[in-house]
């Protein structure tokens, strides 16, 4: 009785062993048919085809890459430092470029950086002017006193259609005209090098007043472009910017006059090694050397 109990016992085992094969067997060929046709993809999966969609799918503008009055992103720039380096209100470019969000822009994207341009009647003949970037009331003539009659709109003299937004001084004709001061009494720290430092060091003590070098508008009041510490950059026209950077106290906010000579911030050591004003002019987004348009002390 006990050898015909083992050799039982020994043919269930085998029996069970040779069902398990069987039922991983079935298993494996009812699955074979559905990944053969390429469907039933779990949705965990990432898919690739998708990145690489992404990838090359045409970026904003990238027909215009390398054109004048565009700009092509690179790696770590911001609205705020593209604006500095084409002499523009980082709002204005956000806007040409129908940016919701500023802060969204990628590596290659190609975005305008000049006004679009609008055609403007002008006796009978059509012209292309550039389009003031904000704050220009367009002009119409008013019927004359008692008449009926009513009158075609005229357009602004040249001489308002080309004055810029962002001029707060009476315009004397060219961009260039622009009052200069002395943004800081102390002295001159380090000279301009265009390679190396793209503006003038100017000395101090903490709390010295910093001023605004000529007639403008505040552009960006900030902390967000790497180096500069506490920012503030004034547009004068379509033409300069000036920047005025590590300051202590910021006293002016985005899109507020401002006047020649006054106080804006006070200078400090924002990202900085020592209490000093980094103090660049721009000209269309160019550095250069500020000494040259400063009054002779």
């Amino acid at each position: 009785m006990i050898g015909l109990s083992g050799r039982n016992g020994a043919l269930m085992l085998a029996l069970v062993a040779a069902l398990c094969l069987t039922g991983c067997a079935s298993k494996v060929v009812s699955r074979a048919p559905v990944e053969d046709r390429g469907i039933g993809i779990p949705s965990f999966v990432p898919m690739a085809v998708d990145s690489t969609t992404a990838a090359l799918r045409p970026l904003p503008l990238s027909e215009n890459a390398g054109k004048p009055g565009y700009y092509t992103v690179k790696a770590g720039d911001t609205l705020i430092r593209i604006g500095l380096e084409t002499g523009q209100n980082w709002k204005d470019v956000a806007r040409w470029n129908g940016l919701d969000n500023p802060n969204l822009i990628e590596v290659g994207q190609v975005l305008r950086v000049v006004a679009p341009t609008a055609a403007v009647v002008v006796a009978s003949a059509v012209v292309s002017r550039p389009v003031v970037s904000s704050g220009v009331t367009s002009l119409a003539v008013s019927p004359a006193p008692g008449s009926s009659a009513p009158q075609s709109p005229v357009s602004a003299p040249a001489a308002a259609q080309t004055t810029p937004a962002l001029t707060v001084s009476p315009s004397t004709g060219s961009d260039d005209d622009v009052s200069w001061m002395w943004p800081a009494q102390g002295g001159v720290l380090a000279g301009f090098d265009e390679a190396k430092n793209k503006g003038l060091d100017i000395g101090g003590t903490a709390g010295d007043a910093v001023l605004a070098a000529a007639d403008g508008r505040v552009v960006y009041v900030g902390a967000s472009l790497r180096g500069y510490g506490n920012l503030i950059i004034l547009k004068h026209n379509n033409t300069y910017l000036t920047a005025y950077a590590h300051n202590q106290v910021l006293l002016v906010k985005e899109d507020q006059t401002v006047r020649r000579g006054q106080k804006i911030a006070e200078m400090g050591n924002s990202d900085a090694d020592r209490v000093k004003l980094h103090f660049e002019v721009r000209r269309q987004g160019k550095p250069v050397d500020p000494a040259k348009y400063l009054p002779t002390r």
